[in-house]
């Protein structure tokens, strides 16, 4: 398993929100280049990256920091936010994006998700953001009425293969991931899966480990990480133990 710090971008800078709600948000950064270099010195392999403008507004807004991150770092960078369209994916793989995170789209328009997962396969990854136990979409702003595990089997049926799992009800919130949530979805996933929200210890770490999930590759970590209370490459460690 892999830890993958997390550096969600508003405004030009790297903040972190509470369970997805905007108006809840703290700066930790001016500058997210200074994040990602941050994580990448202390041996962080890959970067997720979310431009919460574009999420917003349906389109990438931030796609010049995902840019620069990748060209002075070197570091694989997965991103999502605004991802609609194919000419959206085409930009953010341009800009330097090992893999893509596609959320609302991927929900409502078949033929998109259709033909993004046939040009570029294995660099798709799907959002699986959960409030209340049901789907949001649209910047986690709206929720859906569809459960995810459904979401996950139907995505599956059109090929999709790798999914990011947040529970945006403790996203943010430091107060630890729910074990049988993630048994639940490593249930339903026949390919491959990181998880997401609700990160605080080094403990919660070793109960993801301990699950022992074949199909659950990483783990996202963003306030723990900002806020020093494990470090890379003491939560890799554990993972890798």
């Amino acid at each position: 398993m892999i830890l993958l710090p997390a550096i969600d971008i508003r405004d030009g800078r790297a903040v972190r929100l509470e369970r997805g709600d905007f108006s809840r948000e703290t700066v930790y950064a001016d500058d997210p280049l200074e994040a990602a270099r941050s994580f990448v010195e202390q041996g962080a392999r890959t970067l997720h990256v979310v431009d919460l403008d574009g999420a917003r507004a349906g389109e990438p807004a931030n796609l010049h920091h995902l840019r620069r991150i990748t060209e002075e770092l070197g570091v694989s960078v997965q991103y999502g936010g605004g991802l609609r369209t194919v000419v959206a994916v085409r930009e953010a793989l341009a800009a330097g994006a090992e893999r893509v995170v596609l959320g609302t789209a991927a929900y409502s328009d078949v033929e998109f998700l259709d033909t993004v997962i046939e040009t570029w396969s294995v660099r798709v990854v799907v959002a699986i953001d959960v409030r209340g136990g049901h789907v949001s979409v649209a910047g986690w702003e709206k929720t859906t009425q569809m459960l995810p595990g459904d979401v996950i089997r139907r995505m599956q049926a059109r090929g999709v293969r790798q999914f990011v799992y947040t529970n945006v009800d403790r996203d943010g919130m430091l107060e630890g991931p729910d074990l049988d949530e993630v048994r639940r979805v490593g249930e339903a996933v026949r390919g491959r899966f990181l998880y997401s929200g609700g990160i605080a210890s080094l403990a919660d770490l070793e109960a993801l480990r301990d699950l022992r999930l074949v199909n659950l590759a990483g783990v996202i970590s963003g306030k723990a990480l900002y806020e020093g209370r494990f470090g890379v490459a003491e939560g890799q460690a554990v993972l890798d133990s």
